[in-house]
This record gives structure tokens, C-alpha cells and sequence, in this order.
């Protein structure tokens, strides 16, 4: 059977343990073709304002809707949801808890694209796909994928953030070239901790890990004892105190 590869984005009620989603698109990418699946669902609670201020999907527009489980995406996604295929998602833990409250477990090779620019382009201001769209010119040539598949490109819609994704993911297949095994090498960079080397926040915000490791090595030592810190950040702090 040929591999598949399944770019995937959600739209949601908003970003708390209990909402729901209330729009899954996703395109399906094999050697043969291209096809993409995109529906709007009736979750289980209220959209939030704050959601709607970001995905512009209103209650109204959703109060017609099936429930996730039953529309034709999500028994798609079921359906293509073997080992031999790769789910492909900007920030996946999020859309992967989401699906979760859903009843779907994945069981497909995992690319996070998010992860894997934090790894290939450390320095970059923000790591949004957003962000990214213009910092890395995807925006100059994504109109024609998105013509072919008769989609319009908004920001924060799930379609059109796939659509986005599709080029940042052919943008980071390019960065790393000289890999023979491209797939497995973006799954292992998926896995590894993200070396962080600037702090983002409190009294060091804007600095360099490495240069607060030798000014004041206290307060790293502080962080990694009372502080309740991300894989990537306390492994980076670990890092630079060895």
C-alpha cells in the first residue's frame, strides 16, 4: 500500500482542557495524488468569543453541523490512520489532545513542523505558522496549490493554514537535502528536545542561556528546582550548565 502523508490542522472553541473542535481540514499527499477533506462540526460546547476573534467560525454557523465523529473528515482520518502514514501538523500537541477528546488515537509516523524549524532555524523571531508564511515566502506561491484545490487561503482557517503548511513542509524537506532518509529524519527531529538559547521571559528575557549559565548560574539552578519547565527549556538550561 503507498505511504500517505496527511497535512492537518483544527480549528477549535478555544485553547482550555475542555473544548472541543469545531473545524478539521486536511489535505492527503501520495505519489499519485492530491485531495483534501475540510468540515465544520457541532461541538459539545459554546464557541468562546476569544475563538471566534481568532477562526471567525461562529455558534451559528456550526449549529447545523454533525459532530466531529460523524463527518466525512474524521472517517477519513480513521480510515488512514495505519504506521505506514505520516501526520503532518504545526504544534502537533495540540491538534493531538483535541482529536483525543475526539476518540481518535493516532497511530501514523508524527512530523511536527513547529519542532522541526525550532531545530533547522533556531534564530528565527517567531516560529508561527503565521509567522512563517511571509518570513519564508510561502505566501508568493501558495495561491496557485490553492487554486488547484479550490480553496481560499485565510489566516486561522483550518484549510487555509494547511495550505500553508503543505509549503513550509516542502520548505523544511529542502533544508535538509543532504539526508537520505528525509521522513525519518524530520520523525527523529520531532522526538529530540529543541535546544532553546534565548530566554523568552523573566528577569533574563532576551539573553542567552549560555551567557546567564556563566553570569549567574544560581538562578539556572533555581529554575530547574522550583520551576515547572518545558522538556525543551529544561533540557537547554541542563545543557548549558554542563
Amino acid at each position: 500500500m503507498a505511504r500517505s502523508f496527511i497535512l492537518l490542522d483544527t480549528e477549535t472553541t478555544g485553547a482550555s482542557p475542555e473544548d472541543r473542535i469545531c473545524q478539521l481540514a486536511f489535505i492527503v499527499k501520495t505519489a499519485q495524488e492530491v485531495e483534501f477533506f475540510n468540515d465544520f462540526c457541532k461541538p459539545a460546547l459554546p464557541i468562546s468569543y476569544g475563538a471566534m476573534a481568532v477562526n471567525h467560525i461562529t455558534n451559528e454557523m456550526v449549529a447545523d453541523k454533525p459532530e466531529c465523529v460523524h463527518t466525512p473528515s474524521f472517517k477519513k482520518l480513521e480510515e488512514l490512520n495505519t504506521p505506514e502514514n505520516v501526520l503532518v501538523i504545526q504544534n502537533a500537541k495540540f491538534d493531538l489532545d483535541m482529536l483525543e477528546k475526539e476518540g481518535f488515537v493516532s497511530k501514523m509516523q508524527l512530523i511536527d513542523t513547529y519542532r522541526c524549524i525550532r531545530h533547522l532555524e533556531p534564530d528565527l523571531e517567531s516560529h508561527s505558522l503565521q509567522y512563517l508564511r511571509y518570513a519564508l515566502g510561502c505566501y508568493k506561491e501558495e495561491g496557485v496549490f490553492a487554486k488547484s484545490l479550490g480553496v481560499e487561503i485565510k489566516a486561522h482557517d483550518a484549510l487555509g493554514d494547511v495550505v500553508v503548511l503543505n509549503f513550509l513542509m516542502s520548505y523544511i524537506l529542502k533544508k535538509i537535502e543532504s539526508e537520505s532518509n528525509k521522513i525519518e529524519k524530520l520523525v527523529e527531529l520531532t522526538q529530540q528536545p529543541i535546544l532553546v538559547r534565548t530566554f523568552r521571559f523573566g528577569k533574563y528575557k532576551g539573553q542567552k542561556l549560555a551567557d546567564v549559565a556563566t553570569s549567574d548560574p544560581g538562578y539556572l539552578h533555581w529554575m530547574l528546582k522550583n520551576l515547572d519547565l518545558d522538556v525543551d527549556l529544561r533540557y537547554s538550561i541542563e545543557s548549558v550548565l554542563a
